[in-house]
């Protein structure tokens, strides 16, 4: 079996494999690559040593069965779980989203305990699940945000074979898989690197330290690394999209930048296997030339989630002003209303959290709305917060049934968060499981810190390193068979077909959506084609005029009447209702 490795600033490079060495040699036709022949086979394990340091595991290996500061494990692709080939999937305009964590999706936190509950997915009717990171890190438990081994699959969830499982139980129930992948950073523990080459740069700064070197000398390498991996998700494990996140921090500043590069790639793979194959941002620019196509001068995204869709949302769900809310909370109905009719409330306005003017306008009549994720519910949005509470900790079930009926009716992409969908009562709070004690310390203290300047005190800000925060953030599965749960679920079901069912529902033209709203009285209603929305934040009922009566009601959360002659229709309290012709 042929091993190689890229270690431009080593003398010597040596291979330990199941207890032998063998030195490399460099490869003639590549600058800095290294390479060996040796007996193998699949759970053989290895590692490198540079200059009689290590041996380190591979950068670009697949398993770490010990963990980041442990030997690599060989991984047969070709052998991993029988994965049937998937049929040509949905497209992100079709497109209905599940969030979740493996770790906490179920008690287990396996892939393959995830799998078991894929059932509740498909009677959802969503049509993609989205991973949160699933690459190496140190400890068992964690977001993943603190991945160190970009290539690898975490042991505890059960490696890259556990991953290949996942992804064929998903295939065969007719669900897509979406993996977060992070490029911007890696984590602070059992991160070899450094030790191999400029994979990082102190060119550019972020607020991880110094940034993956994109645009530094010795990048060409650092990119290629990136763009295997990513597509190594898609190609090898049949992955159908990728999350990336924070493409906002990724420092660049070559013409052609690594996005774009990645883009293409994603792009040409897509056309090779006829899957729609597709690549969803993080960014907190409000600029669509993150998702305009390469052709018309843009990056070439194929979406991004959209943040102000979900401030606008939450400051009219909650009357929260704090921190970012800030610009929202003024007039949170008009600024939802903005959001979906134009996707960015920041569209070259003032932001009062980041001190300046933010944002660019979205040419509505060219942008279709699929280019954007909209959603009530996150990891970030709820993990961020100081105990971790959803939606549900502090709104009436009304309340989310409205932000279920904007979400899954509004003009984006929808994306629920796991456990959103029943309401669920468990926290989703910020866990880590840090082996080193200093930094176990740093991240505890700094956490409380953070929120001590919001006026939290540091005894009520949970320890990210106690288990039982991990432990409080699993979902309890006995929770959707309870009346006030299961309603919820039924509402949600209810929502998803109709958005299969009905077109307009799935309408990509932004500039066809009206919106009317009346901010005292809080309530919103918005026009997709035929379909109507209407939503009752307030507690009191509402009369509404719509301009026509010849109205059957589709779905409503409280039984209401058909809208009379006149055309004005009367919502209860805290109730949402879908209407058509």
């Amino acid at each position: 079996m042929q091993f190689e490795v890229w270690a431009p600033l080593t003398g010597h490079v040596a291979m330990r494999l199941d207890g032998a060495t063998y030195d490399m040699t460099r490869d003639p036709d590549r600058d800095g690559w290294w390479t060996a022949e040796a007996p193998a086979a699949d759970g053989s394990r290895y590692g490198f040593l540079l200059d009689g340091e290590g041996p380190w595991p591979d950068p670009r290996g697949r398993r770490l069965p010990d963990g980041p500061d442990g030997l690599s494990a060989v991984v047969d692709v070709e052998a991993l779980a029988p994965r049937p080939a998937p049929a040509p999937g949905t497209g992100l305009q079709d497109a209905v989203l599940y969030e979740l964590h493996v770790g906490t999706f179920t008690p287990e936190g396996t892939f393959d305990a995830a799998a078991a509950r894929l059932g509740h997915l498909t009677a959802l009717g969503v049509t993609h699940v989205e991973l949160m990171p699933v690459c190496s890190f140190a400890g068992r438990h964690g977001w993943g945000y603190d991945g160190v081994a970009p290539w690898a699959v975490h042991e505890p969830y059960g490696g890259p074979a556990g991953l290949a499982r996942f992804t064929a139980a998903a295939h065969a129930a007719g669900l897509g898989v979406v993996l977060d992948v992070v490029h911007n950073h890696l984590g602070p523990s059992g991160n070899h690197l450094p030790a191999f080459g400029p994979y990082f740069t102190d060119t550019h700064h972020t607020p991880w330290g110094t940034a993956v070197n994109l645009d530094a000398p010795g990048s060409d390498e650092v990119r290629a690394y990136l763009l295997g991996s990513a597509l190594a998700w898609l190609r090898d494990y049949g992955i159908d999209g990728l999350r990336l996140d924070a493409v906002h921090a990724l420092a660049d500043d070559r013409a052609l930048t690594f996005l774009e590069e990645l883009s293409a790639a994603v792009d040409d793979l897509a056309a090779d296997t006829g899957r729609p194959l597709f690549l969803i941002a993080e960014s907190d620019r409000c600029d669509p030339r993150t998702t305009t196509p390469r052709a018309a001068g843009g990056v070439g995204l194929h979406a991004q989630w959209n943040d102000d869709f979900h401030h606008a949302l939450h400051c009219a769900l909650t009357g929260e002003s704090q921190a970012y809310y800030a610009d929202f909370a003024a007039a949170p109905l008009a600024a939802l209303a903005k959001t979906m009719t134009r996707a960015f409330f920041h569209d070259g306005t003032w932001s009062s959290f980041r001190g300046r003017t933010h944002g660019r306008p979205v040419d509505r009549r060219r942008t279709p709305a699929h280019r954007f994720l909209g959603y009530s519910q996150t990891h970030d949005q709820i993990g961020n917060r100081a105990l971790g509470d959803r939606l549900s900790a502090s709104l009436s079930p009304g309340l989310l049934a409205c932000a279920a009926t904007v979400t899954l009716t509004g003009p984006f992409v929808p994306m629920l968060f796991m456990g959103e969908d029943w309401g669920a009562r468990t926290p989703w709070q910020y866990f880590t499981d840090h082996p080193d004690p200093e930094l176990a310390e740093a991240v505890r203290s700094g956490r409380r810190r953070e929120f001590a300047a919001h006026g939290w005190k540091a005894e009520e800000i949970p320890d990210p390193q106690d288990p039982a925060t991990r432990d409080r953030s699993r979902l309890d599965w006995s929770e959707p068979e309870q009346a006030v749960h299961a309603r919820l679920l039924d509402w949600y079901r209810t929502l998803v077909a109709l958005r299969r069912t009905h077109p307009d529902l799935r309408d990509p033209d932004l500039a066809a959506v009206r919106v009317a709203h009346d901010e005292e009285r809080r309530w919103l209603t918005f026009r997709r084609g035929e379909v109507r929305v209407v939503v009752n934040l307030s507690a009191d009922p509402v009369t509404i005029a719509l301009g026509r009566n010849g109205v059957r009601v589709l779905a409503a959360w409280e039984p209401l009447d058909r809208p009379g002659p006149d055309g004005r229709i009367h919502v209860p309290g805290e109730s949402a209702a879908v209407l058509a012709p």
